[in-house]
């Protein structure tokens, strides 16, 4: 095991070269925001999608416009609105007079990087294509179905404050993203630099570091990194405890939780941890890398109840308590 280890960190300190070249780009233009950049960078390289959360001005869209930007990959914008139509995503049939017969319009759906802005603006029609995007890869128009490339991921944003006019995410939606990071406001002299770079007169721009081929390279690699059976067995208990929180000691959140978190968060856990081993340049996944990660893969999956909100409990408190409680081997 030593030697396979060994031979594995070795193969990861080649690949992450074009990580530090993706980071150098990003924070051109981006600022403050360090540990946000590590988490959409893991779930690139996890294969998965995230959702931002977030006030408006905190550089959400900027920062996945700037990270597709960085990446020599097809990348497309949509601005979700309360009367988009699931053709305005996916495409649609147009009738070809030339030729007497209907031909695929295919829409902006079929990218590689896809930033879905303000998704939950979005109506129920539009949801439901878009999960079938996000789960199967692939996208049905008529009776027609087309393969997404196999670098796709969607890097949704919404804004927490403001419910007029727009629509929950369905639960069965919100369980496809990987990730739900939540971003808050920079540091004080993040915010300084921040207004020096963006009111300069030349605006930082980005250039193209990295390549789909790249990055599912390193996504072949991120799945042979090496998980211990006894770390399984925490992420195990960590998704279960959200579900039957008395029988691990946690009887005190069991009127908190209306229902726990689903079986994928724990296939989430364990993509997203080997990812951020990778990033930290490690072929072995330790304990830290799942607590690292547990709120950010767990927080859309706990639905609380009506006691939990009318006491202001959030479900990143209730993830602390069980980080806290649940063994760590």
């Amino acid at each position: 095991m030593g030697t396979k280890l060994a031979e594995l960190n070795s193969r990861i300190e080649g690949e992450m070269l074009f990580i530090n070249d993706l980071l150098t780009e990003i924070n051109k233009v981006v600022v403050g925001q360090e540990t946000l950049i590590e988490r959409v960078l893991t779930a690139l390289l996890a294969d998965g999608h995230i959702l931002l959360e977030g006030v408006p001005g905190l550089a959400k869209t900027l920062l996945i416009k700037t990270t597709a930007e960085a990446i020599s990959a097809h990348f497309a914008r949509i601005q979700f609105t309360p009367d988009l139509l699931p053709a305005d995503l996916v495409g649609t049939q147009v009738y070809n007079q030339q030729m007497g017969m209907f031909a695929v319009h295919r829409g902006p759906i079929f990218t590689n990087l896809l930033l879905a802005d303000e998704i939950n603006r979005a109506p129920a029609k539009v949801q439901s294509a878009l999960l079938e995007a996000m789960q199967e890869r692939q996208v049905t128009i008529a009776s027609k179905t087309d393969h997404l490339p196999e670098l796709f991921m969607v890097m949704a944003t919404q804004n927490p404050i403001e419910q007029e006019g727009t629509y929950p995410l369905p639960e069965a939606q919100v369980d496809r993203f990987m990730l739900k990071l939540l971003v808050n406001y920079p540091a004080h002299d993040a915010e300084r630099l921040m207004l020096d770079r963006m009111t300069s007169p030349v605006k930082p721009s980005v250039q193209p570091v990295v390549t789909p081929e790249q990055i599912l390279s390193a996504r072949k690699l991120v799945r042979e990194i090496y998980m211990d059976n006894r770390i399984k067995d925490y992420v195990l208990n960590l998704v279960t405890t959200t579900r039957q929180p008395a029988e691990r000691g946690l009887k005190t959140l069991e009127p908190l939780i209306a229902y726990g978190a689903s079986p994928r968060a724990g296939i989430y856990l364990i993509e997203s941890a080997r990812a951020h081993a990778f990033l930290r340049g490690r072929g072995y996944v330790i304990p830290d890398d799942v607590k690292e990660l547990a709120a950010d893969v767990l927080r859309h999956r706990i639905i609380i109840t009506y006691e939990a909100e009318a006491e202001n409990i959030t479900s990143d408190e209730i993830i602390q308590q069980i980080l806290s409680r649940v063994e760590v081997p």
